[in-house]
């Protein structure tokens, strides 16, 4: 593609080379850039803009783009330098058009929300494959097509930077997809990724305090995750959410709510709970469906109906739906259990919000014995760890207390401050080794107990200071009990 097709619909100014210069990438990496690319400048880069230009220049930039062009002075004046007014829209809409706005030619759903966005987005992902449709579901947990995972070198994000999401969309249109799932973080959000990514559906989660931070405060949070209601035809919330519920205020034509509140459009009922499922009845104006699903726990009801919902919205009835509703399994990391053969309960959960702990917690048998092991990260959202500790301390009869990417932070103080949250009589241990951790409280459970890892889920590395370790937690489980096997004699 030339430049000058790439910039005929933009707003921007040109200056030296030629516009009819071929273009084949867009980068806003230096470092990543191949012979062909455009370089986009990104405002905010801590050093020199210009030692970014130079070489972006020496590894075969083609053209340059900012929105500072004072301060991004290009001598070889046979490259053409582009100003625009916001490089971060650029971005998004420059990797669209090379790719040819593959989204246009796909069934897009965005989720958001604090917590559950892979959960659900697994959940429609599954529910879509049972109807005979071709499926990609891009989040946290990765690639996957038609639920088998694939190989990327992309850096693990909730949501792809365009640059990068375009061309996986385009993979999907050539193999024959006909329905994405993305999940929609805030920062993805707030950075204009999807911006040029037709969604036709935006679902709506929850919200609660989380990356507030990266934010500046919970108000910009909010705005950063409304920017969804903007960028989708239709919507889905969940109803029972004050947030989520303040986001069909402004949009109530293309907005429909699900939750256990009978204001909403999709009402819930729990009709029984037993082990491993619950009868749920769902209610809309007109109708009533009675139908199970393979979980117990309201946080796990609610984002079931909250996929069923989707494809709804999509155009498929509800009763067809319905029949494929016990089917579901919760994604790499949700209450992820892990067998073993001395008939103790084990499982691993992504859970790192108060929120999403609580729900994990109730959950589960709060008749057995529950071992507890968590912490929280360093270097963000220093306000939760209290709420955690309380949330740990009123559900957890031993709590065990360890590292969860300290990151910069001495894990000793992450730890006070979640200790803070625990009611008097609450016993606990602390061991900033996680392996040592994790073994602890496995070798202090009883058949029939029940262990909990919670925060890292699906992820296969610790981050301490600015190093990243191999390390997972279901590794470290089986690891365990492997070794206990081989004392033992078990096989």
């Amino acid at each position: 593609m030339q430049l000058a097709e790439l910039l005929k619909d933009w707003p921007c100014s040109v200056t030296g080379g030629s516009i009819r210069t071929t273009i084949t990438g867009v980068e806003d990496y230096a470092q990543a850039i191949k012979p062909g690319d455009i370089f986009i400048v990104r405002k905010g880069k801590k050093t020199s803009g210009s030692r970014f230009v130079k070489e972006a220049l020496a590894r075969g930039a083609v053209a340059v783009v900012s929105e500072e062009s004072i301060s991004m002075p290009i001598t070889d004046q046979s490259i053409p330098f582009v100003w625009v007014p916001n490089t971060s829209l650029f971005l998004s809409y420059a990797s669209a058009k090379l790719s040819a706005f593959p989204a246009e030619a796909l069934t897009v759903i965005a989720i958001t929300g604090t917590n559950g966005k892979t959960t659900v987005s697994h959940f429609v992902s599954q529910l879509l494959r049972a109807l005979h449709k071709n499926v990609a579901v891009i989040g946290t947990v990765g690639f996957f097509i038609n639920e088998q995972k694939q190989q990327t070198v992309y850096e693990q994000l909730t949501t792809l930077q365009a640059k990068e999401l375009h061309p996986i969309l385009k993979q999907c249109v050539r193999n024959g997809v006909t329905h994405v799932v993305l999940e929609a973080s805030s920062m993805g959000l707030q950075q204009n990724r999807l911006d040029h990514c037709d969604i036709d559906c935006g679902v709506f989660l929850n919200l609660s305090e989380d990356h507030l931070e990266d934010h500046g405060g919970l108000e910009a949070y909010k705005r950063a995750k409304k920017r969804l209601a903007d960028l989708s035809k239709k919507l889905v919330l969940n109803g029972d959410d004050n947030f989520c519920r303040s986001v069909g205020i402004y949009d109530k034509k293309k907005s429909c709510s699900f939750g256990f509140d009978n204001h909403n459009d999709l009402h819930i009922q729990i009709v029984s709970e037993s082990l491993g499922k619950t009868v749920i009845c769902l209610q809309t104006s007109s109708s009533e469906h009675i139908m199970e699903i393979p979980f117990v726990g309201k946080y796990h009801v609610q984002n079931a109906v909250a996929a069923l919902m989707t494809l709804w919205r999509l155009g498929f009835s509800i009763e067809e739906i319905a029949e494929h509703m016990w089917l579901l399994k919760l994604p790499e990391g949700r209450l992820e259990k892990i067998d073993n053969p001395f008939g103790i309960d084990v499982y691993v959960d992504y859970a790192h919000t108060a929120e999403a702990l609580q729900a994990v917690l109730q959950t589960l048998d709060r008749s057995k014995n529950l071992y507890l092991v968590f912490s929280c990260g360093g270097n963000r959202d220093k306000a939760k760890r209290f709420a955690m500790g309380a949330v740990a301390s009123k559900y957890a009869n031993v709590i065990f207390l360890t590292t969860d990417n300290p990151r910069d932070e001495d894990p000793i103080l992450i730890n006070e401050s979640i200790i803070a949250g625990f009611t008097e009589q609450q016993y606990y241990e602390i061991y900033l080794d996680r392996k040592v951790a994790i073994h602890q409280a496995l070798a202090k459970a009883e058949k029939g107990d029940i262990v909990l890892v919670a925060g890292k889920g699906h992820e296969q590395t610790q981050q301490i200071k600015n190093q990243k370790f191999p390390f997972s937690d279901q590794q470290c489980i089986r690891d365990y009990f492997l070794n206990l096997m081989s004392k033992d004699g078990v096989e």
